[in-house]
């Protein structure tokens, strides 16, 4: 009786039992056939041979893996040590195989190839993210670095059960400060039995620049929000509406838009800012998010509105697909004998019209699923980015908001039209805008932007005592 695998590659040694099992002994021969170690594994193959001989071969198994990671390894990064360079390509399998599989512990090969091409990515990226945009205080080619490193997003959506459903990306529309996406499926699990709803920053392990990244490769996830789905109609708040759907906000900017006819979710938005995204991306956990380091004020004891004066903020309001105010507003202030809880700083003021700016198109949030779109009028992303007086990113959001109409009237001579209102408010500050619409030329103004931020934010930034 003859039991055969595979101890190397292209070559099978061959062992015959000789005697029987009282006192087994065993010729082997080498034959010139190929299994791989997994299908030796699978016929079962252990059962057969003796025990030195089965711990031969995991070993022999773990040594010819550690030669391929070796070999993937010296492929892509130039070799340093000059027995890398023999001329037999047979010679240098062997020879360097057993120098270096044997100095390092199994596995060695495999970590070094995956860090070295992690680093090699971070370096290509940190060389993008460097040139830093003026006006957004934000790295120039954030598309770019993206892009180079594979980085995406999933949500993953828990039933009661336990249950988890991944959502890969469906659709991405970059702005000049954000990041828009927008996940649908036609097999969306029903939303009585969800409960949570988790959105994650995914990244490969194994980059390759040569073609796309792979979904079924090894890839690490960073934990960047959570969010509870139950009594998801009560608990949220309804931004908008069209003839199919309805869109829900949750805390952190995220949308689950459901269908009006069914009540099951048509699918899910949201809009990430790029302020420090990257690191929120990909330097959590699965389990935990990444914590920013603490920021430290840089005191001045000689100014003594320190802290107050020179802000600038950088305002994009789009619908995913169309951009309809692009503008920075510089110099903004406030008054020491003005702070209470919050900051005031007027980027535009009723009482100066040279400074109300029209808006382009109309304003309304555009959606797609495999089958439908639509666009939910009156409702649209408003990207802040608040800059200190050094061009430093202060306070950063980008939400998804509504147009409200207003009961009152303008009272302005040159705006006589509906008064339509945006309000947006977090832990850090709130931003209020108001908008007139002029029917005559069927366009919409904003004649009032005021942004309120936290006081404690600004004594813990500077180090102030306001």
């Amino acid at each position: 009786m003859n039991h055969s695998f595979m101890f190397a590659p292209g070559k099978m040694t061959s062992y015959e039992l000789l005697e029987g099992q009282n006192g087994e002994k065993w010729r082997s021969t080498e034959l010139c056939l190929c299994i791989s170690l997994a299908n030796a594994n699978n016929l079962g193959l252990y059962m057969f041979l003796p025990a030195e001989i089965c711990i031969g071969f995991s070993l022999y198994s773990i040594f010819i893996f550690s030669g391929i990671w070796l070999k993937i390894y010296s492929s892509c990064f130039q070799p340093k040590k000059t027995i890398w360079k023999m001329k037999s390509e047979q010679t240098e399998t062997v020879s360097l195989g057993c120098a270096a599989l044997h100095d390092r512990k199994p596995g060695y090969w495999k970590k070094e190839y995956i860090f070295k091409q992690i680093a090699l990515v971070k370096t290509r990226v940190m060389q993008l993210v460097k040139p830093v945009d003026p006006y957004t205080g934000l790295p120039c080619k954030n598309k770019e670095a993206m892009k180079a490193s594979g980085l995406s997003w999933i949500i993953v959506l828990k039933d009661k059960n336990g249950k988890e459903h991944v959502m890969e990306e469906a659709n991405l529309s970059f702005k000049d400060t954000s990041v828009t996406i927008l996940w649908y499926s036609t097999d969306w699990p029903c939303l009585d039995i969800l409960s949570t709803l988790k959105l994650f920053g995914v990244i490969p392990l194994l980059p390759d620049q040569s073609r796309a990244h792979s979904k079924n490769g090894p890839r690490h996830r960073s934990l960047i929000a959570e969010y509870h789905l139950s009594n998801l109609t009560e608990r949220s708040v309804e931004v908008g509406a069209d003839k199919l759907v309805r869109l829900f906000c949750l805390n952190s900017g995220l949308v689950v838009a459901l269908w009006k006819a069914k009540n099951e979710i048509a699918f899910v938005m949201t809009s990430l800012h790029y302020h420090q995204l990257f690191e929120r991306s990909t330097l959590g956990s699965a389990t935990v998010k990444y914590a920013l380091p603490p920021h430290k004020p840089l005191l001045d004891d000689v100014d003594p509105e320190y802290g107050l004066h020179d802000y600038s903020v950088h305002l994009d309001m789009h619908g995913r697909s169309c951009t309809y105010l692009c503008g920075t507003f510089k110099s903004l202030s406030c008054r020491k004998g003005r702070v209470d809880e919050y900051l005031k700083l007027t980027a535009v003021s009723l009482k100066d019209n040279t400074k109300h700016l029209p808006l382009i198109g109309t304003p309304g949030l555009s959606w797609e699923t495999g089958v439908f779109k639509g666009n939910v009028k009156d409702c649209y992303v408003m990207d802040v980015t608040l800059l200190d007086e050094t061009g430093k990113p202060f306070w950063c959001f980008s939400a998804p908001v509504c147009m409200v109409l207003s009961s009152k009237t303008s009272g302005l001579y040159d705006y006589m039209g509906r008064i339509y209102t945006t309000d947006y408010a977090d832990s850090e500050g709130k931003v209020c805008v108001e908008l007139v619409w002029l029917e005559e030329t069927k366009e919409y103004f904003i004649v009032n932007l005021v942004l309120y931020v936290s006081t404690k934010k600004v004594n813990d930034w500077f180090g102030t005592n306001y």
